[in-house]
């Protein structure tokens, strides 16, 4: 990978790095269900996918009567959490792929995600690969807009100190893929088919260049892109 195409590459964390949708909804669908919005684990994977909590706040209150505050959202990230511990796994093939990559160049790797820091510092430790983003981990709760807004990559472009235009993106949900167009990157997506991904066609949809349903092929996708 001696003439890589990209300066630097971006990662999404939940559904890229880690399998923590089904967790986190899992936890989400029994919180909603004691506000008497009962819901099965695929409706709720199909609305929140890629989103926060906050995102759909004004919904959760339609459906409950209940308007979501603080006290609220740190009983759920702490039976979230709970759960991450306890359970979590990587994305198969995630974690070979990002040593790679971080070796593609030069250990210029990020995490741009819409999730608290507490739960990507919490999920890269659990799988091991705190060591290889170091620093570079950037929550989009911390930036003035979310995904689909572009402020999560651009925030973490200038981290690593390059151009938008010369990262690849790394997504599995539309939301995020959203994100990564309009930050300028080349995005490409995750998608191994079931529930905790957007599916192929709706990520091609928003403008990702390419799917991939083993992220074991990520390295070698990104390296030969530019001969296409």
């Amino acid at each position: 990978m001696s003439h890589f195409p990209y300066d630097a590459v971006l990662f999404d964390c939940d559904g890229v790095l880690v399998d923590s949708e089904p967790i986190t909804n899992r936890v989400l669908t029994a919180m909603l269900g004691e506000l008497g919005w009962r819901l099965t684990l695929e409706e709720t994977l199909r609305i929140f996918l890629g989103k926060t909590v906050f995102d759909e706040a004004p919904r959760i209150q339609a459906e409950t009567g209940y308007r979501i505050d603080d006290a609220w959202i740190e009983r759920f990230r702490a039976r979230r959490n709970a759960a991450l511990e306890s359970e979590l796994e990587p994305i198969p093939g995630a974690p070979e792929a990002v040593r790679a990559l971080h070796a593609a160049v030069q250990g210029r790797i990020a995490v741009a995600s819409g999730a608290d820091r507490v739960k990507l510092r919490l999920q890269l430790e659990k799988i091991g690969l705190q060591d290889c983003f170091g620093e570079y981990v950037v929550s989009g709760q911390e930036q003035a807009r979310n995904k689909p807004w572009p402020d999560v990559y651009l925030a973490a472009a200038r981290t690593l100190d390059v151009d938008p235009a010369r990262c690849a993106v790394v997504e599995d949900s539309v939301t995020g893929a959203r994100a990564g167009v309009a930050a300028g990157a080349t995005v490409f997506g995750y998608s191994p088919g079931g529930p905790g991904h957007s599916d192929a066609q709706a990520l091609l949809d928003v403008g990702v260049v390419h799917v991939l349903r083993d992220m074991r092929e990520l390295p070698a996708v990104l390296a030969g892109w530019q001969a296409r």
